[in-house]
């Protein structure tokens, strides 16, 4: 399997965090994306989302949903990514995911992290040892082609995506918790995943 389409993926993701009536920007959207492929990777051994993401300035960015969200500039995003057929012209909306489990992997990623602010996930996204420092890092000392986040770094590298927020941090003291994939999530249930964490 390749993966979804990612316009699905992320229009799933939109779709997800319209019902939390969480906001989401074209930069949160892409970590949320990335995230929900990285442990669904991890998980399954399946990439979630076809094609893929690279290593841009704020982490990991898909360019497919990057073009259909970037007219949306910081602002929260109101519209659904379409497909437009390159021969016809025409565009339409790409096919909706039809996997409950893939769909209910999406809600739990929004659920933990859709209500964290975009710099908080570009900073999780930025973890030393993760998937976007080993390909930035790379990139330093060899050729890393495209500045692509192969599906292979993820898998190896995915597990150092922990961030602990600090007090410093510039939010709520309350909220003070483990940010991580492998933390406890926000609805008090604890994912599963291949490390046994």
């Amino acid at each position: 399997m390749s993966g979804y389409d990612p316009r699905a993926v992320a229009n799933a993701v939109l779709d997800t965090a319209a019902d939390f009536d969480f906001e989401v920007s074209n930069l949160s959207l892409q970590k949320l994306l990335y995230f929900a492929h990285g442990l669904y990777l991890i998980n399954t051994g399946k990439p979630l989302v076809g094609g893929f993401f690279e290593a841009w300035t704020n982490g990991p960015v898909h360019p497919v949903i990057y073009r259909a969200f970037k007219d949306c500039g910081a602002q929260p995003i109101r519209t659904r990514a379409a497909a437009t057929n390159l021969v016809t012209g025409e565009v339409s909306m790409p096919p909706k995911i039809d996997d409950a489990a893939a769909l209910n992997h999406v809600r739990r990623i929004v659920a933990s992290y859709g209500g964290l602010s975009a710099s908080r996930l570009v900073t999780i996204s930025h973890a030393p040892g993760g998937p976007w420092a080993e390909t930035v890092n790379k990139a330093r000392k060899s050729l890393a082609l495209g500045m692509r986040i192969t599906d292979d770094a993820t898998r190896q590298y995915f597990r150092f995506q922990k961030v602990v927020l600090a007090p410093t941090d510039p939010i709520d003291p309350k909220e003070v918790h483990e940010d991580a994939p492998f933390a406890p999530d926000r609805l008090g249930s604890h994912r599963s995943t291949a490390y046994g964490r």
